[in-house]
């Protein structure tokens, strides 16, 4: 495994900020790390690479424990915080050259032309890091993850603030990194989960609420739900007592929007109700929920 958290938990006095978390991460894999502000994503990755200690549990990257080997974890991981950190006066190529040597990379000049080449900066290499676009300093950011070559790359929010078309950039280069690295990374822009990740991991308050391919996690936690239109008005109660539906939601007058309980069709059901109550079923649509809709139910419909 690239990456095995067993049991962790991390307490800030009487705060926990994360409870009994375990998952792996395989070789190859892209990750997306999912959670509302303050469920613990950030204090997660920041133990994984070694900045924080964890209160109780195991981490291990590559092999080798981060208390223990924690230098043998720094040589394996290539880390991007939320807040990118850069020196703003220096120049983007003499800042990959700074980083080329705490890294101690014998043939830097080759290695800095190649992580120019990977994130797009060639044409901004002479220039300083505070006269680039946000999307280009996330891109010297991503530069100085990669350059003393990791197995594993743990990002922080890599594409917040970025407008639509730096999005697009950056995803694309997230996306042809993870082609050789174990990558892992946080966000709360759901489209750009879907897009790019194999996997997806939902922390909430600390704890693991979801974990599994995006598309199955709907019918693994929260199933789906139907849209149906009536000719007549029927109450929320009398459509509410239909075997099988979790909860139901006005639409429009007559259109309904009824939320299953599990994975079974509730249709033949939706159609014996309307016969018994002398309802003319006008239309009706199976609605599967999107990933968006299912982090905001596992996660209480907080705000992203």
């Amino acid at each position: 495994m690239s990456i095995q958290v067993s049991n962790v938990t991390k307490l800030y006095g009487e705060q926990k900020a994360l409870d009994g978390i375990s998952f792996d991460v395989n070789p190859g894999e892209i990750l997306g790390f999912l959670g509302p502000n303050g469920a613990g994503k950030s204090t997660m990755m920041k133990i994984i690479t070694t900045f924080i200690p964890p209160t109780t549990g195991e981490v291990k990257v590559c092999g080798f424990d981060i208390q223990s080997q924690s230098m043998e974890v720094r040589r394996n991981v290539g880390y991007l915080p939320e807040h990118n950190p850069l020196y703003l006066d220096m120049y983007v190529r003499e800042y990959l050259g700074f980083i080329a040597g705490l890294h101690k990379i014998s043939n830097k000049d080759k290695r800095i032309n190649e992580m120019l080449g990977l994130t797009g900066l060639s044409a901004e290499q002479h220039k300083k890091i505070g006269a680039l676009s946000k999307g280009y300093r996330q891109r010297v950011g991503l530069a100085q993850a990669l350059i003393h070559d990791p197995k594993v790359l743990i990002l922080d929010e890599p594409t917040s603030g970025l407008d639509p078309n730096q999005l697009a950039d950056i995803r694309e280069l997230i996306r042809n990194i993870g082609k050789e690295k174990t990558l892992m990374f946080s966000t709360h822009i759901m489209q750009e989960v879907e897009a790019v990740c194999d996997r997806v991991i939902i922390i909430n308050k600390g704890k693991m609420v979801a974990d599994g391919k995006a598309g199955e996690l709907g019918s693994r936690s929260t199933g789906y739900s139907i849209r149906v239109e009536f000719d007549k008005e029927i109450s929320r109660g009398a459509l509410a007592s239909i075997t099988g539906v979790k909860r139901v939601e006005r639409i429009s007058e007559q259109l309904w929007e009824i939320f299953a309980e599990g994975t079974g069709d509730i249709r033949p059901d939706i159609f014996r109700f309307a016969v018994e109550k002398q309802l003319t079923v006008l239309t009706i649509n199976r609605h599967e929920q999107s990933l968006e809709e299912i982090f905001q139910e596992l996660t209480g419909k907080t705000s992203l």
